[in-house]
């Protein structure tokens, strides 16, 4: 089985990751920064916040289902904003989805917010609604149980240091784990966590039993080259059972995001 962990930064390299998300079809995507525009047939909008502006595929969502044809998609909104198409809102809608392989059976899931709760009326200021998806399949080839939760954790505009909210945060993350799991099952946990390497949210993940593999395999960072903040770490794959890692990867090239997709397979 291969999962593959992304933050799409809103489509922004729309055709690079579409073109490899076809040609990598990993049975789970996790993705975060995923918009949802059902009001218009537009291909892209605006997303404004201050001097933060930013193209969006309005679309996102639908965009990553015409390139995984054989997927089945959950998209879980954080809260409906407004986009802009010139001059003109647009109702859209913002959050992570899940994207699971149709020969991959889907035998238990859960849905929640790690921070806050939704937002009908806006994003809201920040640090904004984080929402989280947990799915328990069945690997008929392994003979296992398998469950996968991943969140995209809040941004603080004061960096990536520990919060309280982060650390409410984490053990929320942790209890829609323990709630779509059943003893005995192989744990992932990943996302865009939005903290350092030795942050309060992986020592909790780890003193639960879960081994971080990003810097734990010595890579360097889960940023491409289009990020140009300093801080190169923002993304995490997490598993509870280390010998189960048949190969794991954080992918440099080709740049699809501001992030690098995790894959992992097991």
């Amino acid at each position: 089985m291969k999962v593959m962990c992304l933050n799409g930064w809103g489509g922004k390299l729309h055709a690079p990751l579409a073109a490899y998300l076809a040609a990598e079809e990993p049975d789970v995507l996790c993705l975060q920064e995923v918009v949802h525009s059902p009001a218009t047939d537009k291909d892209w909008l605006t997303y404004r916040d201050g001097d933060h502006v930013l193209d969006q595929r309005a679309n996102f969502f639908r965009d990553v289902m015409r390139a995984l044809p054989d997927h089945t998609g959950t998209f879980c909104p954080a809260a409906q904003g407004v986009l802009w198409d010139g001059e003109t809102p647009v109702a859209s809608q913002w959050g992570l989805a899940s994207f699971v392989h149709r020969g991959v059976p889907v035998i238990g899931q859960a849905q929640g917010f790690v921070h806050k709760d939704y937002g009908p009326d806006g994003y809201g200021d920040h640090p904004r609604s984080r929402s989280a998806h947990g799915l328990r399949l069945y690997d008929h080839d392994a003979g296992r149980a398998v469950s996968i939760t991943h969140m995209h954790g809040l941004r603080d505009l004061a960096g990536k240091m520990d919060t309280p909210e982060r650390a409410a945060q984490a053990r929320r993350l942790l209890a829609l784990s323990d709630q779509v799991s059943r003893p005995g099952d192989l744990r992932i946990i990943c996302g865009d966590f939005n903290v350092e390497p030795g942050s309060e949210t992986l020592a909790l993940l780890a003193d639960q039993g879960f081994t971080e593999l990003v810097t734990d395999r010595g890579f360097a960072g889960t940023r491409s080259g289009h990020y140009t903040k300093p801080g190169r770490f923002a993304d995490y794959m997490l598993i509870d059972r280390e010998e189960a890692v048949k190969r794991f990867e954080v992918v440099y090239a080709p740049e699809v995001s501001d992030h690098c997709p995790l894959v992992l397979e097991i």
